[in-house]
């Protein structure tokens, strides 16, 4: 396999149109984790992703994943969670804790039995959390964090990273409240990385590669409102339920 290794500038990245077809949107491995080679590598499609014991793989894959308010899906049972749980849903008032939960092996869940947040992972978004490009939904019951999710904003563009849930739909209730959230600040597209059934099932969908870059590139160039991440309790719109 002939893949790039990343040098010492953390902005310089293959063009994503040379990543792999097989495994779909490998680009290139190496480099580091530091704050600014992650934010770069966000602003151009370009996200990390790899196991304990590999080097950092980086990868842009084809299609992309994505979700916006209009192709929101909730079930008749994630309404009722949304209505009924006790859930309350926060924004960045845990991330430390959303990003270790997200971290910890599930081996009842298929796909979690083991896990890609490395420790080094985990250390690299706190620290971009701190710079305040890193955020996270919190969801509660009982004073208890039971929920959440955590992600990277740039400009009007935000790009999902994981998710986790101990209680019934928790998971689901961060990705409706922050999409709503974020869909009244002019986020109207949120990146979900690589197709799975759990997401495909909220209402995510496939775009060309190339179609997910000119979307981002306008949206991470707008400067979101003042609002947008500061620490606050979010609210549920039934009115959106379709």
């Amino acid at each position: 396999m002939d893949l790039p290794f990343l040098g010492s500038d953390p902005t310089q990245f293959p063009r994503v149109e040379t990543a792999l077809e097989d495994p779909s949107g490998l680009l290139a491995f190496g480099g580091d984790l530091s704050s600014q080679r992650l934010l770069s590598a966000y602003q151009q499609g370009i996200f990390p992703w790899y196991s304990e014991g590999q080097p950092i793989l980086w990868w842009s894959p084809d299609p992309r994943l994505v979700i916006d308010q209009n192709h929101l899906k909730v079930s008749r049972s994630l309404k009722k969670s949304l209505r009924n749980k006790g859930y309350q849903v926060t924004l960045n008032h845990a991330f430390d804790s959303v990003i270790r939960s997200c971290q910890r092996p599930d081996p009842n869940r298929p796909g979690r039995e083991s896990t890609w947040i490395t420790e080094e992972m985990c250390t690299a978004y706190i620290q971009l959390h701190h710079l305040g490009h890193a955020h996270s939904v919190e969801v509660w019951q009982a004073q208890q964090l039971v929920g959440g999710l955590y992600g990277i904003g740039v400009g009007c563009a935000f790009f999902g990273e994981s998710m986790f849930s101990s209680q019934t739909d928790a998971s689901k209730v961060a990705f409706v409240y922050l999409i709503q959230h974020l869909d009244q600040r002019g986020f109207t597209l949120i990146d979900c990385q690589v197709e799975n059934p759990h997401l495909s099932r909220l209402g995510a969908y496939l775009i060309p590669r190339s179609t997910f870059l000119e979307q981002i590139h306008g949206l991470k160039q707008q400067p979101s409102p003042a609002d947008t991440w500061t620490q606050q309790t979010l609210r549920y719109f039934p009115l959106c339920d379709n």
